[in-house]
């Protein structure tokens, strides 16, 4: 069995997506990639999480050829592979309809940053992509869509802000592994959630100020990071 080590902790992040809740039925998916091998790990199409197992999953190349797996991979390979190619250092990504995330992507807005649990893991407002094109969703829909995506990190950073809104559709995140990219999508699915709240409390709820923005993004992932226990040196 090709990937051993990628297998488990794909199907890992894709478990822990049900386990948050963010997922129904066969909705979502999450994958990882090995640079080393150029290989995609990816959730097979349609198959209920409660009965998948590692042997379950598709192995895939960067041009989407099964390379290992006698079933269908997620169909929303296309826009994995777009991704992988374009953020190079990413290695695992999940896409979900979580409800209040898929809400703000229906209604194509951004997700502003209110507070200090939005700031600790996105470096800005949660960017929704542009509506894709009548020509784009009847030729290459999910490939078109992984474009669509990267467009919109143009002039963003696609690792201070690990995730997006799909126009009309749902989220994506990502992160430097399976089980981190799941990460991002609990944690996006919640401050989605934190917002909406926000803006019903107060319609004219200002944005965090960029200090304290910065404040708590940067004591989590900047050059000088102090949250958590420092790593022990091999």
């Amino acid at each position: 069995m090709l990937l051993p080590d990628l297998r488990r902790a794909v199907l890992e992040a894709n478990l822990e997506l049900v386990r948050k809740g963010l997922v129904l039925y066969t909705f979502g998916n999450a994958s990882g990639i090995s640079r080393k091998h150029s290989l995609i790990v990816i959730k097979p199409s349609g198959v209920p999480y409660d009965q998948m197992k590692r042997g379950d999953l598709v192995v895939t190349d960067l041009n989407g050829k099964v390379v290992e797996g006698k079933l269908r991979p997620s169909s929303d390979l296309p826009t994995h592979l777009v991704l992988y190619k374009s953020f190079p250092r990413i290695g695992g990504v999940s896409h979900t309809h979580s409800e209040y995330a898929t809400a703000w992507a229906q209604a194509r807005r951004p997700i502003p940053c209110f507070g200090t649990t939005h700031a600790d893991s996105f470096h800005g407002p949660v960017p929704v992509t542009e509506e894709l094109k009548d020509a784009e969703i009847s030729g290459d829909y999910e490939e078109n869509t992984g474009h669509a995506i990267v467009r919109t990190f143009r002039n963003l950073d696609y690792s201070s802000i690990p995730a997006v809104l799909v126009a009309n559709h749902g989220a994506f995140t990502w992160g430097a592994d399976p089980a981190t990219s799941a990460h991002n999508a609990v944690i996006l699915e919640s401050v989605a959630r934190m917002a909406y709240m926000t803006i019903n409390i107060n319609s004219q709820a200002p944005a965090i100020a960029h200090s304290l923005h910065d404040k708590h993004f940067l004591r989590k992932h900047g050059e000088d990071a102090c949250y958590g226990q420092p790593k022990e040196k091999k």
